[in-house]
């Protein structure tokens, strides 16, 4: 197992690597915050609400906002699914060109996420479908219709605990996602982007946790030829609540 997913890690990594040469290459810095709550309906369910404010650094300029909700359930011990809805209100991918409109996207995901703890190290792969309906728009509107798309995301996360003292610890967490497009309009673009990350985790508690992380993506335009290669600052903040069951 640990082969596997070390020889997985470094597939991922060497696509991303591969896709760098001889391209137009636009550089840019970023900062993500988000909140996540989670609400423990019972041993099997439970309910998952996101909310991600995403913003360019330099120049200084709103990237895009983000609201998802979705339902997750245990199917065995090392397995969950889960299916939901995100809405994303995107005002702009490249800070230096002015628009007047933020387009909406609406779109239904599906994963399942397959878990696996080893002592201080917990092994996560998360395999997810999306449907996404991206508004048609131009510069100055928004027009009539979207257009529909499929995409494939498939994750693999290490999280390693180093520290722990009561109800308090501390996590390290490294991941590589790699995703790809599917569906009539795409044409130059089925590579979607990759994303290496790395971060530090510390819960205050088992209800509360804060995380500061680096993340690199590097994601192909629809015209196949140019690509963001972006710098990431992400900041989450995780936030866990179970139902109390009523007494009578």
């Amino acid at each position: 197992m640990k082969y596997y997913c070390f020889l997985l890690f470094v597939l991922l990594s060497n696509v991303a690597l591969f896709a760098q040469k001889d391209r137009n290459i636009d550089h840019q810095s970023i900062l993500w915050t988000r909140y996540t709550n989670q609400l423990q309906l019972n041993g099997k369910w439970s309910l998952h609400a996101e909310f991600d404010n995403r913003f360019f650094i330099k120049p200084m300029q709103q990237n895009l906002f983000v609201i998802r909700i979705q339902g997750r359930y245990k199917l065995s011990n090392p397995l969950e699914s889960g299916a939901g809805f995100a809405y994303f209100s995107v005002d702009t991918q490249v800070p230096e060109v002015a628009t007047t409109v933020n387009i909406p996207e609406y779109r239904a995901q599906q994963d399942i996420t397959w878990k696996l703890n080893v002592k201080q190290v917990t092994l996560l792969q998360r395999f997810q479908i999306e449907e996404r309906f991206i508004h048609n728009a131009n510069k100055e509107e928004l027009l009539p219709g979207s257009t529909f798309s499929w995409r494939f995301r498939y994750r693999l996360q290490a999280q390693y605990t180093f520290w722990r003292k009561e109800k308090k610890i501390a996590k390290a967490v490294l991941s590589d996602e790699i995703m790809f497009n599917f569906g009539k309009k795409i044409i130059k673009n089925t590579f979607d982007q990759n994303r290496i990350y790395i971060a530090l985790q510390y819960g205050f508690n088992p209800n509360i946790a804060l995380e500061l992380g680096y993340l690199n993506s590097y994601q192909r335009r629809a015209n196949g030829i140019d690509y963001f290669s972006r710098d990431i600052i992400r900041f989450s903040i995780f936030h866990k609540i179970k139902k109390r069951s009523r007494r009578l």
